[in-house]
């Protein structure tokens, strides 16, 4: 049984140290191949450094290139330019972390909206897929992918929380959707299990989003606090639940998703 994990903030500084260690685990746990996010140009060069250096064989580790929402009222000309030059690189797979979020609002909501457009922009002209953020603005998202969906190869909405409305919402632009930790949360996550039946096979993916969304229902916890790819195993269980599926049917079809929206190797 291989997963996939779609999601992994693998620079964050809590992983410094144990860079090699967290990769083993995961790889133990039949977490197979990992896909780095970028949510800065600094960040995303940084993904892309790690990439390199801890997978010579460039078969299990790849990254997206983006700039999250939070810093899009830094984005410049420049930054655009910068980020299409790295897009280009062959590890990266897809344009983002990119998108809104009208939850916390770090940067004005017109740089958001602009810094996005951009970003959608560059992945038409460089048909690549699309790794998409949002939080309460879902409808304004949709809005804006509507003028780029049909030039998109594909885009998928990142850890969902969001609503059934939402869910239909997305599903009807023929996006893909990414489920987290978040699910396995008591306090906020229920609302979740009943939509997990109305994510069809081929849109459906799974991702950590560590070292953030240690999922709560994991036993036994681990002592540093925090989540990390091998703890993808818990999401895969939880998901296949409120499915009715089996890990490995699952297991099978997500990884083949992930596979085919990041254009990654079979290993």
């Amino acid at each position: 049984m291989q997963l996939i994990d779609i999601g992994v903030n693998l620079t964050h500084a809590s992983f410094a140290k144990q860079l090699e260690n967290t990769l083993q685990r995961a790889y133990d746990a039949g977490v197979s191949q990992l896909v780095l996010t970028g949510t800065s140009l600094a960040g995303s060069e940084a993904s892309l450094e790690l990439a390199h250096r801890l997978d010579e064989s460039g078969q299990r580790l790849f990254c997206t290139a983006g700039v999250h929402p939070h810093d899009a009222s830094e984005w410049t000309a420049a930054t655009g330019n910068s980020l299409r030059a790295l897009l280009r690189a062959e590890r990266v797979r897809a344009v983002g972390e990119c998108g809104l979020d009208f939850n916390r609002d770090f940067s004005p909501r017109p740089a958001q909206e602009k810094a996005l457009e951009e970003q959608l922009a560059l992945a038409v002209e460089l048909q690549l897929p699309v790794f998409l953020h949002e939080r309460e603005a879902d409808q304004r998202l949709r809005e804006i992918l509507r003028d780029f969906r049909d030039r998109l190869p594909a885009a998928v909405v990142h850890c969902f929380t969001a609503d059934q409305r939402a869910l239909f919402g997305y599903l009807d632009l023929d996006l893909h959707i990414g489920i987290t930790g978040w699910i396995c949360d008591e306090r906020r996550g229920t609302h979740l299990h009943p939509l997990m039946r109305e994510i069809p096979e081929g849109r459906l993916m799974l991702e950590s989003d560590a070292p953030y969304l240690l999922p709560r229902s994991l036993r036994p916890k681990p002592r540093h606090g925090h989540n990390e790819p091998a703890f993808l195993i818990e999401v895969l269980h939880e998901v296949a639940r409120h499915r009715g599926e089996s890990p490995e049917q699952l297991a099978a079809h997500t990884t083949a998703c992930a596979r085919r929206f990041f254009d990654l190797p079979v290993l």
